[in-house]
C-alpha cells in the first residue's frame, strides 16, 4: 500500500510540473485587412460585380485606398439580379475604360454613414471623376432611406452589406449607369486649313502675252519666207 501511494504522489508531480512548464496559448494574429472581394463573397449574390472588380482591377485600389487613407471609403455594391436587369449585351459592349469608370461610378472617397447622406453637397463626387453633367451622382435622404439618381437610372440603398471604421458597402437593386455611356461626346476640333505650296514660282502667261507671242513667232516665219523667195528670184 506505501508503494502503491508512493507512486500516485510521483504520478500527481509530474502532470503538475509538466501543466507548470506548458507554454501559454499564443495570442490571436490580428485581424487581416480589409479585401472588398471577401466581404462580397461571403454575403453571396455579388458574383458579376466580384468579377468586374477583377477584370477592372479597381478592387487593388480599393483595398490600397483602405490602407493608405484615414477617410475610409463608401461602396454601392450592385447585385446580381441588377446587373441581369441591364439591356441584353449592355457589358459587353463597354470597353475597358467604360467597365472601370462604371464601377468608380460606384465609389465614394470617404465614409458615409447610412444617416450621414443628408451632409452632402450634390452633386455628389465618385471615384469615376466630377464632370455635372456626365458623372453626376444626386443623393437625397430621409432617416435611413437614401435615393440615388444619375439622370439615367433612380434607385434607394438597399440595405447595409458591410461596415467597419473604414468600409461600409451598401446594397443596390440597379446599376448606377453615369450619363456619360448616353450623352455624345462634342466631336475633335477640326484641323487648321494648311496652304497649299505652289507648283511653280514663275506665274503662268497671261492670255494677252501670249497671243503676242504667237503674233511675233508667225510675222518671223513670214519675213524667212521673203528672204528665200528673193533669193530664188536674183
Amino acid at each position: 500500500m506505501a508503494i502503491m501511494k508512493l507512486l500516485l504522489l510521483v504520478l500527481c508531480y509530474s502532470i503538475l510540473t509538466t501543466s507548470a512548464q506548458s507554454p501559454a496559448t499564443a495570442p490571436s494574429p490580428s485581424s487581416a485587412p480589409t479585401d472588398i472581394i471577401r466581404i462580397l463573397k461571403k454575403a453571396g449574390g455579388f458574383t458579376t460585380l466580384i468579377r468586374l472588380l477583377k477584370t477592372t482591377q479597381v478592387y487593388t485600389q480599393i483595398n490600397s485606398q483602405l490602407l493608405n487613407s484615414n477617410n475610409g471609403m463608401t461602396f454601392f455594391a450592385p447585385t446580381d439580379n441588377a446587373f441581369a436587369s441591364l439591356k441584353p449585351g449592355f457589358l459587353n459592349s463597354l470597353d475597358d475604360q467604360q467597365k472601370t469608370e462604371l464601377i468608380q461610378f460606384h465609389l465614394l472617397a470617404t465614409f458615409v454613414a447610412i444617416s450621414n447622406f443628408d451632409t452632402l453637397s450634390n452633386p455628389v463626387r465618385t471615384q469615376a471623376g466630377d464632370d455635372p453633367n456626365r458623372l453626376a451622382l444626386n443623393v437625397t435622404s430621409s432617416g435611413n432611406q437614401v435615393n440615388m439618381t444619375t439622370g439615367v437610372v433612380n434607385t434607394t440603398i438597399g440595405g447595409t452589406v458591410y461596415s467597419d471604421h473604414q468600409l461600409v458597402v451598401y446594397q443596390l437593386d440597379q446599376v448606377l449607369l453615369p450619363r456619360d455611356f448616353f450623352v455624345p461626346k462634342p466631336p475633335p476640333p477640326a484641323p487648321a486649313p494648311t496652304s497649299k505650296k505652289k507648283t511653280a514660282d514663275v506665274p503662268a502667261p497671261q492670255a494677252d502675252d501670249a497671243a503676242a507671242l504667237s503674233l511675233k513667232h508667225r510675222n518671223g516665219a513670214l519675213v524667212i519666207i521673203a528672204v528665200a523667195a528673193v533669193a530664188l528670184w536674183l
